[in-house]
């Protein structure tokens, strides 16, 4: 360090560290830690119990060159300003950089903490001016959950390695996570669907408006869900209708004012950006941590959002200040409400209490940004942007209607409903997105209806419409409904939950499938088996309580060292008591967890258990080096086996097709029919000149579930989806041939499987179109020809420099001379695809072939001309060759793989 430079400021990112050093000027030095110096040795004894919950410590391997530096520089320092992230990682990173530097007998400088919620000059000045001593009561929060988290993995995770083969380890947060997953994954197999339908009218005015309305009342009795069970119920509910007088009688209005939601915390953010960005927890946290350290703005480095770990809803007042400048500037008087909102934080410990996440400057808008962010960035920061400033803004004002309709008698009565929005407020600039919400859920709230009277007569077409429908099961987790749980019930933190989700995918625990979760087998038997003998550990009720002594210590109220050993106490006798099981014990434990969800009564009164192929043996869990199967008690004479799956749990089972849904409107016939290439939907019969129109069923859709609402709406694409507003051109959504689209001109994007075709919005269709066009090198394709069934992804038809091709991923296959662009299709275009693939392969292979034999070759020569001394020391040498490729072929819990 120079002798200008007598202060140290040490942060964890050196883009953050190249901000602050030009915020803070001459006399500073800001060098970066790369995050944590130092860690728990991954082995036994790190954290030794019976001496007082003693730890030891151990430089990262990657912190030898930074810590050099700082060494270095902080000889030299009057002051060193520890200045890491504002939360409890943060803080002991800053006392482990203390720790380490204290103990060089040549450094005499002072060590002062500060910290900022945001990267702007002011708030960097503002924190060198009030500096303070690293926080201990944080510090002792960050040591006692490292603590807690390594003495369950080092402790339980060698329990299941011998009880369980295959298994990987067991975290203290993770395990409770995978029980959600894999408990929701049980409901949804064991879930029955029930069928029930409904009747609909459309009535007409005497203005010749119309609007449609569900029975309510049958013969004067309130109808219940499942009154009308089948259609037999639901035809004779329907000639109650028939012929009947209607008449308006009774209109209900009453105006309802919708909040604005508060603004980001870590996990509210991690949840919006899943649903409408599409993002992962991950994804989300590394793109804000960019917006947070800095982006460089035409010469100028500027952090764009506040400090994006916090569990805080409240905002500085400059901030809010700020806020109601611009909705007033911006758009009008009308949407700024008389006072600021308020929102205040749940968090227990006040130092912890972070403000929400923020733009830095909320006079910067997202427009002004395109160009100089990556497409993520700009898209997580205009989220953040528009929930800001809508946190501040006016309540939307809606009118709620419903009518109800009776017949003369008065023993009929149907209802519609509807909303008006009188005044937007801060809808106009943002809506909270929302989780699992079932197509057309919200779709008789939104529906406008027609001005009509007390009394004013009604007609009706003698033609009923009877609506089919079944329960559905509850809805796998999303990245965003899982956090969201977690959250709700205490589990873990904030900052934790995206580390959580992918050490559960590391692991093979869970995958991600359509973005929902669903359990490996591999993930059920960890949770059956923890559930079973260590059942206290995956409690929720336990885990949350955990959590809230964490915070305790971190707000001085508990002793960090009294929770580890009232901890540590009962966990390690459930650890000895399971290291005396057998593996027999386990499986027979497992066995009866498990075995009735995956071996279930089909009441057809045939024994589940009952070996199928050799009819004497009982079928059960059983478990191989590579994790667990069904199979039968007569091994090895009979060697029937199966995977560990739902027999028969097929969620079509049971269903027959074609599947009559109704009619629609014009009294032509829904159903779902199977063919040769899957399920779909048809709308008519097909009888005489008239084809009947059909439409293929996306995969999302469960065919044997699937209602009428739904597949007149599906049968109704494509939708304009809205207009783009760079371009002018209007987005369409629709199913061709082999699946969802969407569509901008002559650019055409395959929908990905687990998004909605009805409910894709346009923001999200710009994202994904424009996504299309930059894979596809900005070429536009000139048609879609659908998803390959290996992967399902796109094959697009494409106008070349020689000549038309298609492609798939990054295969590109020309088309045969005597096949035009109009010719080609699907079937024909995978042939292309999967033979350019695999002479691709054929090539590589040949040619790593021949370079094998050419070194092989090589070395033959090479060795014979050695002398024999070189000859007898090769066995050694191949020895240890094979050691170091053993040694690089072994899993992260330390067995071979």
């Amino acid at each position: 360090m120079t002798a200008s430079h007598r202060n140290l400021v040490i942060v964890e990112s050196p883009a953050k560290g190249r901000t602050i050093e030009k915020y803070l000027g001459a006399g500073y030095k800001v060098l970066a830690s790369f995050g944590h110096v130092r860690d728990l040795p991954a082995r036994d004894g790190s954290v030794r119990p019976d001496e007082d919950f003693a730890m030891d410590w151990e430089l990262g391997d990657r912190a030898g060159k930074p810590l050099g530096e700082i060494r270095k520089a902080a000889r030299d320092a009057d002051a060193i300003y520890l200045a890491t992230d504002p939360d409890r990682e943060g803080e002991a990173i800053s006392w482990h950089v203390q720790q380490v530097l204290a103990a060089d007998a040549r450094l005499s400088a002072e060590f002062h903490r500060i910290t900022f919620n945001e990267i702007t000059k002011s708030a960097v000045l503002d924190a060198v001016a009030r500096p303070r001593a690293v926080n201990a009561e944080l510090v002792e929060a960050y040591l006692a959950r490292r603590a807690l988290d390594y003495l369950v993995g080092f402790t339980l995770s060698p329990v299941l390695w011998r009880k369980l083969p295959g298994s990987r380890s067991a975290g203290r947060v993770q395990s409770v996570a995978l029980r959600l997953i894999c408990e929701r994954e049980d409901e949804i197999e064991a879930f029955v669907p029930r069928e029930y339908w409904t009747i609909l009218v459309t009535f007409r005015t005497a203005e010749g408006a119309t609007f449609t309305a569900r029975l309510t009342h049958l013969d004067g009795v309130k109808l219940e869900r499942f009154d009308l069970a089948d259609a037999e119920a639901a035809a004779q509910a329907a000639s109650r209708l028939v012929g009947a007088a209607f008449q308006v009688a009774e209109i209900e209005t009453r105006q309802v004012r919708r909040n604005p939601a508060a603004p980001f915390t870590t996990s509210t953010l991690q949840q919006e950006a899943s649903r409408k960005l599409g993002m992962s927890a991950t994804q989300t946290m590394r793109t804000a941590q960019r917006l947070y350290e800095g982006v460089d703005l035409g010469g100028e480095t500027v952090g764009l959002i506040t400090y994006m770990r916090t569990d805080g809803t409240q905002l500085a007042g400059e901030a809010v200040d700020g806020l109601r400048g611009l909705i007033g500037g911006t758009y009008g008087d009308r949407y700024l409400p008389a006072q600021p909102r308020v929102y205040k934080s749940a968090a227990k410990n006040a130092q912890e209490a972070h403000e929400a996440i923020r733009p830095t400057d909320i006079t910067r808008r997202p427009d002004a940004l395109k160009g100089r962010l990556k497409g993520d960035e700009l898209a997580l920061y205009e989220l953040i942007w528009r929930r800001t400033v809508a946190c501040q803004m006016a309540s939307a004002v809606l009118d709620q209607v419903a009518i109800d309709v009776e017949t003369a008698d008065g023993r009929q009565r149907l209802r519609a409903t509807g909303s008006i929005v009188r005044f937007d407020g801060f809808l106009k600039v943002y809506e909270e997105g929302r989780d699992d919400v079932g197509a057309g859920a919200e779709g008789d709230a939104d529906r406008r209806l027609p001005p009509v009277g007390k009394g004013d007569p009604l007609t009706a077409p003698d033609d009923p419409a009877q609506e089919q429908h079944f329960t559905q099961p509850p809805p796998r987790f999303t990245e965003a409904s899982l956090v969201r749980r977690l959250e709700e019930l205490g589990i873990g933190r904030p900052s934790t939950y995206a580390s959580i989700l992918q050490v559960l995918q590391d692991r093979d625990y869970v995958r991600l499938e359509r973005k929902r979760f669903l359990p490996e087998d591999r993930g059920r038997l960890v949770t059956a088996f923890l559930k079973n003998f260590f059942s206290r550990y995956v409690e929720y009720d336990f885990t949350a309580a955990l959590e809230n002594q964490l915070d305790d210590i971190s707000g001085g109220r508990v002793a960090w060292k009294d929770v580890l050993r009232d901890f540590w106490r009962a966990f390690s006798a459930a650890v000895e008591e399971a290291r005396d099981l057998s593996i027999t014990q386990v499986i027979d434990a497992l066995d009866v967890e498990i075995g009735p969800h995956f071996l279930r009564d089909r009441g057809d009164g045939v024994d589940p258990r009952q070996c199928p192929s050799c009819h004497t043996g009982r079928l059960g869990l059983r478990l191989s080096r590579t994790g667990a199967f069904i199979g039968c008690s007569n091994y090895p004479d009979c060697r029937y086996t199966r995977p560990l799956a739902v027999d028969g749990g097929d969620e079509e089972a049971g269903a027959a097709f074609p599947r009559e849904l109704g009619h629609d409107d014009a009294g032509l016939a829904v159903s779902v029919r199977k063919g040769p290439f899957g399920h779909y939907l048809q709308l008519g019969d097909g009888d005489g000149d008239t084809k009947p129109q059909r439409v293929t069923l996306p995969k999302r859709e469960n065919p044997a579930t699937v209602d009428l609402a739904r597949a007149l709406r599906l049968l109704a694409l494509p939708r304009e989806v809205g207009t783009d507003p760079n371009t002018n051109e209007t987005v369409f959504a629709g199913i061709g041939r082999y699946g969802p689209y969407l569509r901008r001109g002559q650019l055409y994007k395959s929908l990905p499987a687990d998004e909605d075709i009805l409910e894709t919005g346009l923001n999200r269709a710009l994202t994904l179109l424009a996504e299309g066009a930059k894979r596809g090198g900005g070429s536009t394709p000139l048609r879609e020809l659908g998803a390959h069934p290996k992967d399902g992804e796109p094959i697009n038809l494409f106008k070349g420099r020689f000549g038309p091709y298609v492609r798939h991923g990054k295969v590109m296959a020309s088309l045969p001379r005597d096949v035009g662009p109009d010719d080609i299709d699907l079937e024909r275009a995978v042939a292309l695809v999967d033979a350019k693939a695999a002479r691709g392969k054929s090539g590589k292979s040949a040619k790593a072939g021949t370079t094998k034999r050419k070194t092989a070759g090589t070395k033959s020569t090479k060795a014979a001309a050695k002398p024999a001394k070189a000859a007898a020391s090769s066995p050694a040498k191949a020895t240890g060759r094979a050691k170091g490729a053993a040694a690089k072929n072994v899993t992260t819990d330390g067995r071979q793989g």
